[in-house]
C-alpha cells in the first residue's frame, strides 16, 4: 500500500515537471524558425519599387468649349417703295454679289400708298403744332400733348412702313464666327489673337483667330463672349451649326506623369509618391492642369524629381525603398 501511494506521488510530480519545462525552457519548433528566418530576409531586404526622373516645362493648356457658328454679318433687304413683288431673282442659299438684281416691284398703288401716309403725318404734325400753344398757356389739358405726340410717331411709323418693304435676308459667310460662352474662372488665360481650333459637328475642321473677348458678363449665365474667325471663302462652313472649340490658355510650368503613378495620402489628398535621395518614400501633393489619356499634367512637383510609377501603392512616407530607375519622363515644351 505504502509502495503504491510512493509511486503515484512519483507520477504526479513527474507530470508537472513535465508540464513546468514547456513554460519555463523556450523551444522552437520547425516552423518558428521558419518564421523569424522570413523576418529577419525582409527586415534586410527593402520593398522594390519602380521609379522615373522627371522634367518640369511650360505647358500650353488647353479647354474644349462647346458652341456654334455665327455669319459675321447679317442683313435685311429692304425696298423703300411699297408695290407687288412680281419677280424675285434670288432663291434661298444662293450666292449674290455687289449689283446683282434680287428683285423686281410693281408700282401699282405705290404713288397713293405713300401719299396717304404723309398726309397722315402733315396732319398730325400740324395739329400738335395748333395746340401746343393752347396747351402750354394753360387753356388744354396738358396730358393732350403726349397723346399728339404718340400719334404723330405713329403715322410716321406708318409712312416708313409703305415706303420700305422686306424681301430677304442675307447673310456674309467669309469670315465665319464660332462663338463659345466662356465661364469667368478661364477668362484670364483667353487673349485676343490667340489661336483656337474648331471641329464642326460635320466632322470639319478649321483654325482661326480670337478676336474678341467680352469684358462684361451676360447677365443670365455669367459667360463671357468670345469670337473667333475662320477663314470661309467658299462658303463651306454654315451658318449656326454645333462646333467644338479648342482654346489655348496661357502656359504655366507643369510636368507630364502616367496616369496610373497618381495616388493618394492617408489623409485623402491626390498626389504622387517619391523617393528622396536616401531612397525614402515621400508623399508630394500636385494639382492636375490637363488630362490626357494615359498621361496628367500636373502642378506642385519638383523638377528632377524622383517618381514611383511602379509599386507606390504599397509602400508608405517615411519607408526606406529599393529603388530601381526606368527612362526618364522627358516632358516637350507645349
Amino acid at each position: 500500500m505504502k509502495a503504491r501511494r510512493l509511486t503515484a506521488i512519483g507520477l504526479v510530480a513527474a507530470a508537472a515537471l513535465w508540464i513546468a519545462s514547456g513554460h519555463l525552457i523556450p523551444h522552437q519548433s520547425g516552423e518558428s524558425r521558419v518564421a523569424v528566418r522570413a523576418g529577419d530576409g525582409a527586415a534586410k531586404k527593402p520593398f522594390r519599387v519602380a521609379v522615373a526622373t522627371t522634367t518640369v516645362v511650360p505647358h500650353s493648356r488647353k479647354f474644349a468649349i462647346a458652341g456654334r457658328t455665327e455669319a459675321d454679318k447679317h442683313v435685311t433687304v429692304t425696298a423703300r417703295t411699297g408695290g407687288v413683288l412680281t419677280d424675285l431673282k434670288i432663291k434661298r442659299g444662293m450666292s449674290v454679289k455687289k449689283g446683282d438684281i434680287i428683285a423686281i416691284l410693281s408700282d401699282e398703288a405705290r404713288e397713293a400708298q405713300v401719299a396717304q401716309a404723309q398726309a397722315v403725318v402733315t396732319q398730325k404734325r400740324t395739329e400738335l403744332e395748333a395746340k401746343r400753344t393752347l396747351i402750354m398757356s394753360g387753356t388744354l389739358p396738358r396730358l393732350q400733348l403726349v397723346d399728339l405726340e404718340a400719334q404723330l410717331k405713329a403715322a410716321e411709323a406708318a409712312l416708313a412702313a409703305a415706303e420700305a418693304r422686306e424681301i430677304a435676308a442675307l447673310v456674309a459667310l467669309d469670315p465665319m464666327l464660332a462663338v463659345v460662352e466662356v465661364a469667368e474662372r478661364q477668362l484670364a488665360g483667353i487673349k485676343v489673337g490667340g489661336i483656337a481650333e474648331v471641329r464642326l459637328v460635320t466632322g470639319e475642321r478649321a483654325s482661326g483667330k480670337i478676336r474678341f473677348v467680352a469684358k462684361t458678363a451676360s447677365p443670365t449665365t455669367r459667360t463671357y463672349r468670345v469670337e473667333i474667325e475662320l477663314p470661309n471663302p467658299d462658303g463651306n462652313i454654315p451658318d449656326g451649326i454645333t462646333a467644338e472649340v479648342v482654346v489655348p490658355l496661357l502656359p504655366v510650368l507643369a510636368t507630364r506623369v502616367p496616369r496610373s503613378a497618381l495616388t493618394f495620402s492617408s489623409t485623402g489628398n491626390l498626389g504622387l509618391r517619391a523617393v528622396d535621395a536616401n531612397d525614402s518614400v515621400e508623399f508630394v501633393p500636385i494639382g492636375v492642369i490637363e488630362d490626357e489619356q494615359s498621361f496628367m499634367w500636373v502642378t506642385g512637383l519638383p523638377d528632377r524629381s524622383r517618381v514611383i510609377v511602379q509599386g507606390q501603392d504599397f509602400v508608405r512616407e517615411g519607408q526606406t525603398v529599393d529603388a530601381v530607375g526606368i527612362p526618364e519622363l522627358t516632358a516637350v515644351a507645349q
